[in-house]
């Protein structure tokens, strides 16, 4: 029995650009084919469980042939897979998506194709140039700059310059020269407004403005570098009053969020709000301990549902997750008639709250320490507390405790920390421009470390949600800021100040 392909637009880079049938595709596959163009952020979402496959092509520099890409699509297919080749911007836009259709026919493999939104209009849109505009042009005209060795532009310049459109050219920046002489020969005036776009839709875009006469040497200027495209058109006037991406306080950083795999990030939602390329890098998977140690966990519960604890303290809201979908499986929430609960700071109190709970108590500072001293004060002597939490639990909650209170420090799951299949950490850390590395917890500081391999931990600019954070941190050597209170909108607004700093 075959599998299928499905040929998958990534879009230009930006992940909120990849489209939900994609995202839907994706999540479903057993093998990923991708290219150099796909978005760190759509790398994050392939499943952790797909196989990957990476056929990049840069300029000249190929990982796989088309040839043995096509043939790759058909044997993993043959195999019964469910295969997605997954392709920066659209298939069919330059993308060679057809030769890959052909074979896949001819062996009657099934298919669909998913479209991705190019870069041929939303890389102008994130440099506020819009394609066309009623005042400036009636149409737009998308034109591939590349060329095989050796050989000339196969473009008829004259019927372009013919146009008045907007001509957007990809895969062009190694014919610049010939791009723009071609059009001025052709009749094309040398002072029309055109631009070269370096990178966009991600952290390090960039807008070289200028003339079909001046474009090449500001374009030199700038040391402009693939993947770019050219804009040519009255349209890329409008860039100086339209430009929205550059002014919004994260542009131009690229955030690596560590969180565990099992949860969705809503600190990279943040981030992304305020103009941050986010990678997420699921540094550490959470285990529910196993054999006698979960036996004791579930002995803590029929504890709890008998009357047998006054306090229930949640460290994190992977524990508080863990611990009270057992609860559910062994009962139901009226085994926590009279019970108080403490929650270590928001995100545990979220978690509690998807179960109807209200955390009734928080520390004015979400760590363990100040969790312990502050419960010492408004826990009555002698209270019962019961403590689910990771195996390798900091122990400065148990000592800021102290003595009078009936203690269950209970063991409830491992963290457990793995290396990403997909990104290079090291050559993301060294990268030019402004790279912060956002810490929640001390553990993933500890997942981070164990899974960037040799990375100079000096290079690294660690953005923390709290003291024991910034401290594991620090250890390493990593240059720390560290939020003023332990909140994710607080920690967005400490990787602000970082950013700023480094810039």
């Amino acid at each position: 029995m075959s599998g299928k392909v499905w040929l998958v637009g990534a879009g230009p880079g930006d992940r909120g650009l990849f489209t939900l049938r994609g995202l839907e595709v994706l999540t479903a596959a057993d093998v990923v084919v991708y290219d150099a163009l796909v978005g760190d952020g759509v790398l994050g979402m392939i499943p952790p469980e797909a196989e990957l496959i990476y056929v990049g092509k840069r300029s000249s520099h190929h990982a796989m042939v088309q040839e043995d890409i096509n043939r790759t699509l058909l044997e993993q297919a043959k195999l019964g897979k469910n295969v997605v080749r997954l392709k920066g911007g659209d298939p069919f836009l330059f993308g060679r998506g057809g030769e890959e259709l052909e074979l896949l026919t001819e062996a009657g493999i099934p298919f669909e194709i998913v479209p991705g939104v190019t870069s041929a209009f939303a890389v102008p849109a994130y440099n506020g140039i819009p394609v066309t505009h009623r005042d400036y042009c009636s149409s737009v005209h998308v034109v591939t700059g590349h060329r095989r060795a050796g050989e000339a532009l196969d473009i008829d310049f004259e019927a372009l310059a013919r146009t008045g459109g907007t001509l957007v050219f990809l895969m062009g920046v190694a014919a610049l020269s010939d791009i723009v002489s071609g059009l001025m020969k052709a009749g094309m005036p040398s002072d029309t407004p055109a631009a070269v776009l370096e990178k966009g839709c991600t952290a390090g875009q960039r807008r070289v403005l200028g003339t079909l006469a001046t474009l090449e040497t500001e374009a030199e200027r700038a040391n402009v570098r693939t993947p770019a495209i050219i804009v040519v058109g009255r349209v890329c006037g409008l860039a100086e009053r339209f430009h929205w991406q550059e002014d919004r306080p994260l542009f131009g950083v690229r955030a690596i969020v560590m969180r565990p795999r099992h949860l969705v990030s809503g600190l990279s939602d943040l981030l992304r709000r305020e103009g941050a390329e986010v990678v997420e890098l699921p540094a550490i998977r959470i285990a529910k301990v196993t054999g006698a140690a979960w036996d004791k966990v579930i002995e803590a519960i029929h504890s709890l549902q008998s009357g047998g604890y006054d306090w229930l303290v949640f460290t994190s809201p992977s524990g508080a997750k863990l611990f009270m979908d057992a609860l559910m499986e062994d009962g139901d929430l009226r085994a926590l008639a009279g019970v108080k609960l403490a929650a270590i700071g928001e995100g545990t109190r979220k978690a509690l709250r998807q179960y109807g709970l209200r955390a009734d108590f928080l520390p004015t500072v979400y760590d363990g320490e100040t969790l312990g001293r502050e419960l010492r004060e408004v826990a009555a002597p002698g209270s019962r507390i019961l403590i689910p939490r990771a195996a390798i639990g900091n122990k400065a909650l148990i000592d800021a405790l102290g003595d009078g209170f009936d203690i269950t420090d209970l063991p409830t799951y491992d963290t457990l920390y793995e290396r990403s299949p997909v990104f290079d950490v090291k050559a993301m850390v060294e990268a030019d421009g402004v790279n912060l590395c956002v810490f929640t917890s001390a553990s993933t500081v500890r997942g981070f470390a164990e899974g960037a391999g040799d990375v100079d931990f000096n290079k690294v600019n660690a953005v923390c949600i709290g003291r024991q954070t910034a401290a594991e941190a620090q250890k390493r050597g990593m240059r720390t800021w560290t939020a003023e209170r332990a909140t994710l909108e607080e920690l967005v607004r400490c990787a602000e100040r970082a950013a700023g700093e480094l810039r």
